[in-house]
């Protein structure tokens, strides 16, 4: 028998016990960091949603190897406030801050031109900027915004961006998707979602989208030295989430990441798959693969269908005017 001034102890440690169980389970099934500690030393990169999440982890890791990253973002003052404290941290002064808004052309173009009189190298473009169930609001050039900036945005940015990147082989290109692609499909009569919006429904297309384009990518690619793959980073706590309705609430926001902490990655650990496909030497001559708890993983069927790839980029050659400015 306890006596009455040992049970509260008792308790005490009992919960301390299965509350520190708990986190190293959470630990655990979260994956791995990616231990490889190769320097990156005058590699010259660009992460695009730097300020936070993943990609601010991204650019961290990156800059404690030495990297000169490029951090391109909407939010200016964000932007400068992460990159401060990844220099302090790093001791790395070659962290930059530039302005690209993916849900802006003119944006786009606007940073790659100030990055190519800046730099003649790149060596890694990581494409990370996302957005996820938000409502029914367009990019400056009327596309659906989930679309527009999940992938095409980075489709214009990355095709501006492809002679440079030829000019620095070998250099990868990493395109963050999700599994929610597999729920996707593309609606080749309403890709803009003029006629029937659904958040969950647009992400889903928008993700898929960024796998058919990193296949049909590969293709075009074959031969010139640049790789590029999809990564899924897991389930993360990111602001991505910021859109969804439950999430516009005080207690809705408490209750869902009460529910969810024990199933969702912090950051730093959705940013060690992108680490991995950004840096591995195993993926040295992977391309057009998608790549999922750091192993090639097999995607839906609507994302190998290649017929769908091509009619794709052909209407995202429209849509960003890439041949035509």
């Amino acid at each position: 028998m306890f006596s009455s001034i040992a049970k509260p102890y008792y308790y005490y440690s009992a919960a301390i016990t299965v509350v520190g169980g708990a986190y190293l389970l959470k630990d655990y099934i979260s994956g791995d960091f990616y231990k490889n500690t190769e320097k990156m030393t005058d590699k010259i990169v660009i992460v695009t949603g730097a300020n936070t999440g993943i990609g601010k982890e991204v650019v961290r890791d990156l800059a404690k190897r030495e990297a000169k990253v490029i951090m391109a973002c909407k939010d200016m003052d964000r932007c400068e406030n992460a990159r401060t404290e990844i220099v302090l941290e790093s001791m790395n002064k070659y962290v930059y801050c530039r302005k690209c808004d993916l849900a802006s052309q003119t944006s786009i173009r606007n940073f790659v031109k100030q990055f190519k009189e800046e730099h003649d190298k790149l060596h890694v473009l990581v494409n990370n900027a996302g957005i996820m169930r938000c409502p029914k609001i367009y990019t400056e050039e009327g596309i659906e915004m989930q679309l527009g900036v999940n992938h095409m945005g980075h489709f214009l940015l990355t095709n501006l961006l492809l002679d440079t990147l030829k000019n620095s082989a070998p250099s990868r290109i990493i395109n963050v998707s999700s599994n929610a692609h597999k729920r996707g499909k593309i609606k080749l009569k309403d890709l803009n979602n003029d006629k029937d919006y659904e958040p969950g429904e647009a992400y889903a297309q928008s993700k898929l989208a960024i796998v058919l384009f990193t296949k049909e990518l590969a293709k075009k690619l074959n031969g010139t030295g640049v790789t590029v793959n999809a990564v899924h980073p897991g389930i993360v706590r990111t602001e991505i989430t910021r859109y969804m309705k439950i999430y516009q609430h005080v207690l809705g926001r408490f209750f869902v990441n009460t529910f969810t902490w024990f199933f969702m990655k912090p950051p730093i650990k959705g940013a060690q798959p992108v680490l991995f496909t950004i840096m591995d030497p195993s993926l040295n001559d992977v391309t057009g693969a998608y790549i999922a708890d750091n192993k090639i993983s097999n995607v839906s069927d609507e994302a190998n269908n290649q017929e769908i790839a091509k009619w794709l980029w052909l209407v995202s050659e429209k849509w960003t005017k890439l041949n035509y400015v």
